[in-house]
C-alpha cells in the first residue's frame, strides 16, 4: 500500500502555511518571509506550497487580506455596539479606541498593512481594495450619519480629487459632493489616528499615562470637538 504523503495528512495545510508565515513575520519581519523556510518547518517539500500559493507575493497578499479582514471585524464590532441614532459621538470614539487596541494586540499585522512595504512586493489592488475599504467602512458610515444629521463640520476641509489613475478612483467616481466631504473628513481622522498609533507601536512616542491611553484619548476628544457639532446647534 502506498504511504500517504505528508500533505495528505494535513487537511488544513493552507492555514498551517499562513500560521507559520505569521510566526516568521513576528520573529524576524515581513522582509524575511521565505517559502522554503515555511516548508522546512512544516516538514513538506517547497513545491507543495505552490499548490496553495503560487509564490511569495501570493502568500503576502493572502496575509494582507487576512489582516485587513481582522482589522475590519474589530472596527465593525465597535460600531455595532452603538446601534440607532444619538450615539454617533460615542461610536466614533469607540471605533478609535478599537483601532488602537487592535494595533497593540496585532502589531505585526498592523505593520504589514500600514507600515513599511515588503521589498519587491507589488500589491494587487483588485484583491486588496475590497477588504481595505471594508476596514474603513465603520468610520465612513459613522461620519456619513453625522453628516446626514447636520452635525458634521466640513467647512474648510478640501475635497479629494477624482484622479482616474488613483487606486481609490473606482470607489469615489460616483460620489456627490456631500459624500466626498465624508471621505475627506474620514481621511483626516484616519491619518491622525494612524500617525499616533504607528508612532506608539514602533516605540517612537514618549510615554504618557497608562501607556499612551491618556494622550490618545485627548486626541480622540480633539477630533470630536473639531468635526462634530453639538446637537443644539
Amino acid at each position: 500500500m502506498a504511504r500517504p504523503s505528508r500533505t495528505s495528512q494535513m487537511p488544513n495545510l493552507r492555514e498551517s502555511i499562513r500560521d507559520v508565515a505569521w510566526r516568521q513575520i513576528t520573529e524576524s519581519g515581513a522582509s524575511s518571509l521565505s517559502l522554503r523556510r515555511i516548508a522546512r518547518e512544516l516538514g513538506i517539500t517547497a513545491p507543495a506550497i505552490y499548490n496553495y500559493f503560487s509564490d511569495r507575493d501570493a502568500l503576502v497578499t493572502a496575509l494582507i487580506v487576512d489582516a485587513y479582514a481582522s482589522f475590519g471585524d474589530c472596527q465593525h464590532e465597535a460600531r455595532n455596539a452603538y446601534p440607532g441614532s444619538g450615539w454617533e459621538v460615542d461610536c466614533l470614539r469607540a471605533i478609535g479606541i478599537a483601532y488602537r487596541r487592535w494595533a497593540l494586540d496585532h502589531p505585526h499585522r498592523y505593520l504589514l498593512i500600514f507600515g513599511n512595504p515588503v521589498p519587491g512586493y507589488e500589491p494587487p489592488m483588485q484583491e486588496i481594495l475590497p477588504v481595505m475599504m471594508r476596514s474603513l467602512g465603520a468610520l465612513l458610515a459613522t461620519i456619513g450619519e453625522l453628516h446626514a444629521l447636520g452635525r458634521l463640520e466640513v467647512e474648510g476641509v478640501p475635497l479629494p480629487l477624482l484622479e482616474p489613475a488613483h487606486r481609490f478612483f473606482a470607489l469615489m467616481e460616483t460620489a456627490d459632493e456631500p459624500m466626498l466631504a465624508v471621505y475627506a473628513v474620514a481621511m483626516v481622522i484616519w491619518s491622525r489616528v494612524h500617525g499616533f498609533v504607528s508612532l506608539e507601536i514602533t516605540g517612537q512616542l514618549p510615554p504618557f499615562a497608562e501607556k499612551g491611553e491618556a494622550l490618545y484619548g485627548f486626541e480622540l476628544d480633539s477630533i470630536c470637538r473639531q468635526f462634530v457639532r453639538s446637537q443644539d446647534r
